[in-house]
């Protein structure tokens, strides 16, 4: 199985990196539920306070994210303040699964597991972390020749089928970052916009799992294609037929 029906737990060597913040009003929907998009937020805000904690992160600034697994166990709600535990779960010399738990004051929890690929800022390409960096994640974890394989490999459907509903994702110059790319949380705005008609997937614990194939940048015109096929829920990211990144949405 590409991802475990139940992410890794916290390792007993080591201490989980942890920070927390109160769960703001821009974070929550009008149920006052904490959003994908936010947590997608939340995954990039503690992984850059980490950075500033570890020995040679200052040299490791360039993540690219491949993959996400978010599991919905119990919805954060608005107000709760969030402590989130940030620890690496596998890890090659390039790229690593890192878990981070969230969990809210009133009982809200979120587990996922992103799989980064560091790259080098000056080469752009794939870079080996340093020995120091990858220490206390090698302690972490006994997984280290972590291999990338894809778990949503299922292509777009055709836009005329009957089960499949189709609809504009226009980008905004707030969603580009500096390398010209469309931030990976706001993939997960144009998950919850699908997921608006679909509150069944919603009112329970679900997990979200989000592939991102190719960059979206600035100027591309994004569709929407989203298939229900019983409980799951799948949604292509796509500019003119091409496949960008894809979602699968599943009660859990």
């Amino acid at each position: 199985m590409v991802i475990p029906s139940v992410l890794p737990e916290r390792p007993t060597a080591g201490t989980p990196f942890e920070t927390g913040w109160p769960v703001r009003l821009a974070d929550t929907d009008g149920d006052q539920r904490l959003r994908l998009d936010a947590i997608a937020r939340y995954l990039q805000d503690i992984g850059f306070e980490h950075l500033d904690a570890v020995e040679d992160g200052d040299t490791h600034r360039g993540w690219v994210v491949r993959r996400t697994v978010m599991d919905v166990l119990k919805p954060i709600q608005f107000g709760e303040r969030v402590i989130l535990r940030r620890w690496c779960s596998g890890l090659s010399t390039r790229w690593c699964n890192m878990r981070v738990q969230i969990s809210g004051s009133a009982g809200g929890l979120v587990e996922t597991e992103a799989f980064l690929i560091h790259f080098g800022t000056e080469t752009g390409v794939p870079a080996r972390m340093s020995d120091r960096f990858m220490e206390p994640m090698l302690a972490a974890t006994t997984e280290h020749r972590l291999r990338w394989k894809a778990a949503l490999t299922d292509p777009a459907p055709s836009a005329d089928a009957s089960d499949v509903q189709v609809r504009p994702f226009p980008l905004r110059i707030t969603d580009i970052d500096m390398l010209d790319h469309v931030n990976n949380s706001v993939y997960l705005s144009g998950v919850e916009e699908v997921l608006a008609d679909h509150d069944d997937l919603k009112s329970g614990p679900h997990r979200a799992i989000i592939e991102y194939v190719k960059p979206l940048r600035s100027g591309d015109h994004v569709d929407l294609a989203a298939q229900r096929a019983g409980s799951a829920l799948d949604i292509w990211f796509t500019v003119a037929g091409e496949t960008h990144a894809v979602t699968r949405v599943l009660p859990i």
